[in-house]
């Protein structure tokens, strides 16, 4: 079962900018609860408070009990908005949910077995294409990450989501092909990608210029 963490939230009385500069400038973090066919409710959070779970890994598929007064509200974090020069949290939105609430989740990949991979152990590179996965889950069993093993796999080979073992209950967003999640290049072959990437961003950048 996902872990759960506990936040102590306030009501807001007032919302709209104006109001979530004060509750800023009070030390705290503007939030909103929505969903579950209820009212939203308008929440402060103190600050040292969340920017300590936002920093932790995972937070956007972590399960956190709130409480607010006497109430508690079982929500998952959906989106931050940060300040675009401080990077501080400016506003969080959280989703109500119970055990059986589905969800689409991004879940971080963890690569394993890099020294079990014939290709890496000659020099090859690991290629990252996708470091998160979505997926599609009851709110309870949302894995904190998904296991790739790297045993066997050879240079040149390409690393896809069906080699991934999903965890019971979880299904992928993205079901309509077999994805590349890896693949195990040759330097050569990395430093020709990047190469070609750069190539096309600075073409694009001189259509724009014109």
């Amino acid at each position: 079962m996902t872990e759960t963490h506990t936040l102590t939230a306030e009501l807001r009385e007032r919302a709209g900018k104006g109001a979530a500069r004060a509750v800023r400038r009070g030390g705290r973090v503007p939030a909103v609860i929505y969903g579950a066919g209820k009212a939203p409710l308008s929440i402060s959070l103190e600050d040292a408070a969340i920017k300590r779970e936002i920093n932790r890994a995972g937070f956007l598929t972590t399960l956190f009990d709130v409480k607010v007064g006497s109430e508690t509200e079982r929500v998952l974090p959906r989106d931050i908005h940060f300040d675009p020069v401080t990077d501080w949290p400016l506003h969080v939105d959280f989703l109500r949910v119970s055990a059986n609430t589905k969800v689409t989740v991004q879940v971080h990949v963890h690569f394993m077995n890099e020294t079990k991979s014939p290709g890496l152990k000659r020099g090859g590179v690991l290629n990252i294409v996708r470091h998160e996965v979505g997926l599609i889950c009851e709110a309870d069993k949302i894995p904190d990450h998904l296991d790739c093993d790297l045993s066997g796999f050879d240079l040149g080979d390409s690393v896809h989501i069906s080699h991934v073992k999903l965890p019971e209950g979880v299904e992928l967003e993205i079901e309509d092909r077999d994805f590349t999640i890896a693949t195990i290049a040759t330097p050569s072959a990395v430093a020709a990608e990047q190469a070609e990437a750069q190539a096309a961003e600075a073409e694009g950048e001189g259509e724009t210029e014109e």
